[in-house]
Formats: structure tokens, C-alpha cells, sequence
């Protein structure tokens, strides 16, 4: 069961890294809704690997096949199954240490899980899976966009401890896409590429935070008492490979604050009740109120790193770990389609859940 997530719009994803392919069922989509393999494929770009310099040489094409659930053009409102190929696996790269454990894998617990584990790439464990989360959410976006004209936008809010100065209300896609780590904050995108660039020549990785906003979301989304909206943001978001940890709102910094000073105060406008601040961060009581919903995930740096470093094999002895492969200095840039996708997810489910209680 750990590979389904949500309650109406459910998905179901599959695959390993170094397998024939990856992909993903999405069940409880809309039916009649235009879709085209293109919008999913647009989300597929941004998320796959040898797109700059910053991030894996893995030369993957990620191009996205649906096998089911449209007719001409538009969804049936029976399943919908995406497969993505793997074309670009090198698992000879891994057979030097498949007896190793890899320090901050999977490996490990992976075994002491199943007693069997996918050596080649990580198997199941490898970031490589999030491709069948952002074919996904390029769905459960088109339901969103359609329905309630919501937009979603994450970013790279900070590297190491460089970080950007961003206003979630104004920051737009196109700052977002122009430079390769993927931060509206142009004098701190250029410090972070160079950080990220002088880690990736010492072979060692580096990690941070990606900020998300989530526009125009409608108020009443979220379930009491344990389907909160944020519970099941911060299940998505903590769900995703190398996520540390999640915050929402004010987040930790909120807890500082005496309640004079964090209370978020209603107004009217235009005969809609809003907010006067948002440290909330949208949610309250469990339940969207109708403000923009900001979130931040924080990622830790890539487990591999091209230096050596001691572990021990199956049989517990010390053995020295000589990594090779291709894997991301910092997982930031590439993770902001995926958190983009998972914030998707979580939305389209509870919007229809909601249609479900009220239909006007």
C-alpha cells in the first residue's frame, strides 16, 4: 500500500531506477477534461536529469506514454496509466558495492525490510521514482487549473545558507526558469550556482530548501480531524527522497511570536472574507481559507558523494566506499517540478473530496 497515495484522485506509482520503466496510474480524474501527452511531457522536462550543468548526466529523454484513460483527446474517468522508459541505465556502476551499505541510503533498511533489495541505481529507494509523481501532478494540475483556476509555483528559496529574498505573492514562473538552479532571486541564484559548482568539483553535495505557493486555492479544502490539509501536505512533501523537513506559514519562526503578534486578522473585501496577514500560510483549523497556501521543504544534500568513505558490507565488516555513477551535487533545482506536483496532488484530491460535501 505504500505506493498509493490519495483518497478521490489516487495514484498509484511503480517502477525502480535501473528497471524497463517507471510510471504511474492516476484513478479519479474528471472525465471529459482535455488532456494532452505535451502537458505532461512539459512537466517531465523540468524535472528530468542532464538539463544543465548543475544537476545528474544521466541522458534520459523521460518521454511520457499514456496507455489508457483518454479518447480523443480527452479523459474517460476510467484510469489513467503513464509509462516513462528507462533508457539510460548503467548498472554495472553500481556492482562494486552491491554488498555495501551505503551510508544515508536505503539500502540498509531496505533489506531489513524485505530481505532482498535492488542494488543497481537504488531500485525503488532512487529519486528516479518522482517521475511518476510529476506525470501525475501534471494531471491533477489540468483538474485544477480547469475547475478552480489554481497555480502552483515553487522555487529554490535557499542553498546551504544562501538564501534568496522572495515575495510569494509576486514571484512568477518566468523568474522562477531563468537560471539553471531554478531561483527568482537573481543575485542569489548567481551565488548558488557558484556554491553548487565548487561542491560538485570537490565531489561533495550540498543541500536547502524549495519554497511552493499554491494561488486562487478555494476556502474549505481539508478534512478534520487527521486528513488536515497541511497533515497530508506535510505527508506529500516528507514522502518525497532526501525531504528533511516541512513548514507552513510562519512555520517554526511562528512559534517565537506571542499570538498578538501571529493571530492573522479577517477583514471584508468585496464581499470576500480575507486575511490581513498570512502566517497561517492559507490553513486554519485544518481547512484552506482561502489565502495563497505557502510551504517550504527542506532537502538534505545528495547521500552520494564522489569521495571515499568507510561503511560495511553485508557481513558487517569495514569496507572503504569508492562511489561512482551520476547523481546531482544538489537535489534543489529538480526538486521544484516535483514539489510543484505533490502539492498538486494533495490539492486536486481534497478539491474533489470537497465536491463531495458541498455542491454549490
Amino acid at each position: 500500500m505504500g505506493s498509493i497515495f490519495g483518497t478521490v484522485f489516487r495514484v498509484t506509482t511503480f517502477g525502480e531506477s535501473h528497471g524497463g520503466a517507471v510510471g504511474v496510474v492516476v484513478e479519479g480524474c474528471p472525465p471529459g477534461l482535455s488532456l494532452r501527452v505535451e502537458e505532461i511531457q512539459k512537466e517531465l522536462d523540468r524535472r528530468r536529469p542532464g538539463q544543465s550543468p548543475l544537476v545528474s548526466t544521466r541522458s534520459e529523454p523521460d518521454r511520457a506514454e499514456i496507455l489508457s484513460g483518454l479518447f480523443e483527446g480527452k479523459t474517460l474517468g476510467t484510469p489513467i496509466a503513464i509509462v516513462v522508459r528507462n533508457r539510460d541505465a548503467r548498472s554495472r556502476d553500481y556492482l562494486p558495492f552491491k554488498n555495501l551499505y551505503r551510508p544515508s541510503h536505503a539500502d540498509y533498511t531496505y533489506e531489513a525490510k524485505y530481505g532482498i533489495r535492488n542494488w543497481a541505481g537504488g531500485g525503488r529507494a532512487s529519486a528516479r521514482e518522482t517521475v511518476a509523481r510529476v506525470a501525475a501532478g501534471a494531471v491533477a494540475r489540468k483538474v485544477l487549473s480547469r475547475y478552480a483556476r489554481v497555480e502552483i509555483l515553487a522555487w529554490v528559496s535557499r542553498v546551504a545558507d544562501l538564501e534568496a529574498e522572495v515575495d510569494p505573492e509576486r514571484v512568477s514562473l518566468r523568474r522562477v526558469e531563468q537560471n539553471p538552479v531554478r531561483c527568482p532571486d537573481r543575485r542569489a541564484a548567481e551565488q548558488m550556482i557558484e556554491l553548487i559548482q565548487q561542491v560538485q568539483r570537490s565531489g561533495d553535495s550540498v543541500g536547502g530548501t524549495v519554497d511552493c505557493v499554491a494561488r486562487s486555492v478555494p476556502p474549505g479544502l481539508g478534512e478534520p480531524v487527521f486528513d488536515k490539509l497541511e497533515a497530508d501536505l506535510a505527508k506529500a512533501m516528507l514522502s518525497l527522497p532526501a525531504s528533511k523537513s516541512f513548514e507552513i506559514g510562519s512555520g517554526l519562526a511562528g512559534t517565537y511570536l506571542p499570538g498578538s503578534e501571529h493571530n492573522d486578522a479577517f477583514y471584508s473585501e468585496g464581499g470576500r472574507i480575507r486575511t490581513v496577514t498570512n502566517r497561517s500560510g492559507g490553513i486554519q483549523g485544518g481547512i484552506s481559507n482561502g489565502e495563497p497556501i505557502h510551504l517550504r521543504v527542506g532537502f538534505k544534500p545528495v547521500a552520494t558523494i564522489l569521495q571515499p568513505q568507510m561503511t560495511v558490507d553485508r557481513k558487517g565488516r569495514k569496507r572503504k566506499l569508492l562511489p561512482r555513477g551520476r547523481h546531482d551535487p544538489c537535489v534543489l533545482p529538480r526538486a521544484v517540478p516535483i514539489v510543484e506536483a505533490m502539492m498538486a496532488l494533495v490539492l486536486c484530491d481534497h478539491f474533489l473530496r470537497q465536491k463531495a460535501v458541498r455542491f454549490d
